[in-house]
């Protein structure tokens, strides 16, 4: 039968809005990453069936099909095709998923997935003001004037009783975990450099409860989240080359991991941050494996109360979960998050021979993908 294999992974440091990567064009991030994947692993890229890209704003600078777009700023042949897709932050990692069942199908053979955001250059929001796409019909459902994740964020902190103080821990946590990773040379082997800039830019050292204690809250006057709680505003890119087991031999590529199972689930789309506790759950189910088989777990940091109400109803080893740190410290650009996420969960465990790894991300409108890696 066939299956679906990670050859290579790779991303841009991730930049801070408004600094080393905000005057790079979008298609042209996404182009960097995907000659840098190239020349990392021989691909002839008039091999590549398709590139299936996730993007969250797909408007100015990232309207018209940016991976098409991409794939040409790459200086890739004209008969490379290109297909942008919105799961909102879990975008590039839907796009993985679509990528492993196109060839697990027999549909294509090669077939680079990923995604980018440059919130700099086309901040969020631009697409929709105000949740302008919500009907009233769906408004009237949930009894609510709109949605926000901010405010799900908040109803996740009350509902597993995380304090402040929890939250702003978590994020030191995060800040402290991708310092100590930068500095160890975790992030080297996987990120392709661009502007001058080798590192993730957004890691702060130092900080303190003082200091974070300081910051005001950002969605209720009275409430816990803040700025310094919740991921950052950024930009970035990644990609992932996606093929068979035996196209990869074929080629003499040895890949980094199997796709070995990969879920979308759905919950309240009001609180709207719960989404990767279903994924989970369905995940493990349709894999047969159980939360400690697990050797380590990227679940996105979009509010420090995801993955900490996350970690308490699956019962997964703390640990384990965001071992070098996450998008409070790093950021999080939205349709590119879920391809960096992959790299660095790829990576992670072939440098450590983590046999089996997840992936999970938050999504608008209470949904969530899942996946599971298995290290060849």
């Amino acid at each position: 039968m066939r299956d679906a294999v990670i050859v290579d992974a790779v991303r841009t440091p991730i930049g801070r809005r408004g600094r080393a990567l905000s005057e790079i064009h979008p298609a042209e991030l996404s182009a960097h990453v995907l000659r840098a994947l190239a020349e990392r692993t021989g691909l002839d890229a008039s091999t590549v069936d398709d590139v299936i890209w996730g993007c969250v704003s797909q408007v100015g600078e990232q309207a018209g099909s940016i991976a098409r777009t991409a794939a040409l700023a790459a200086g890739w042949p004209d008969s490379v095709p290109g297909v942008t897709l919105t799961r909102a932050c879990g975008s590039s990692q839907q796009a993985v998923s679509f990528a492993a069942a196109t060839v697990i199908s027999g549909q294509n053979d090669v077939v680079v997935a990923g995604g980018v955001e440059s919130m700099s250059r086309v901040p969020m929001g631009t697409a929709s003001k105000n949740g302008e796409h919500f009907p009233a019909s769906v408004l009237e459902r949930y009894g609510v004037d709109s949605f926000s994740q901010g405010t799900g964020a908040e109803m996740m902190a009350r509902k597993w009783a995380l304090t402040r103080t929890t939250l702003d821990e978590y994020s030191l946590r995060s800040h402290e975990f991708a310092a100590s990773a930068t500095d160890a040379g975790a992030f080297t082997g996987q990120i392709t450099p661009i502007a001058g800039l080798s590192q993730d830019e957004g890691i702060r050292r130092g900080g303190s409860l003082e200091s974070l204690a300081k910051l005001p809250p950002a969605f209720d006057a009275d409430g816990v989240i803040h700025a310094g709680n919740s991921s950052q505003i950024s930009d970035g890119a990644g990609a992932t080359l996606v093929t068979t087991s035996e196209y990869a031999r074929a080629r003499g590529w040895k890949p980094l991991v199997r796709i070995h199972t990969a879920v979308v689930a759905a919950d309240d789309p009001v609180i709207m941050l719960t989404g990767p506790i279903a994924a989970t759950a369905k995940a493990l189910d349709r894999s047969g494996l159980s939360i400690d088989d697990i050797g380590a777990f990227e679940i996105n940091e979009a509010f420090a109360p995801v993955p900490l109400a996350w970690q308490a109803e699956t019962g997964a080893a703390i640990d384990r979960v965001n071992p070098l740190g996450g998008a409070i410290a790093v950021g999080h650009p939205l349709g590119g998050s879920g391809a960096i996420l992959m790299t660095r969960l790829a990576h992670h465990m072939r440098d450590n021979g983590i046999r089996y790894g997840l992936q999970s991300m938050c999504e608008a409108g209470g949904m969530a993908n899942a996946t599971i890696l298995e290290l060849i």
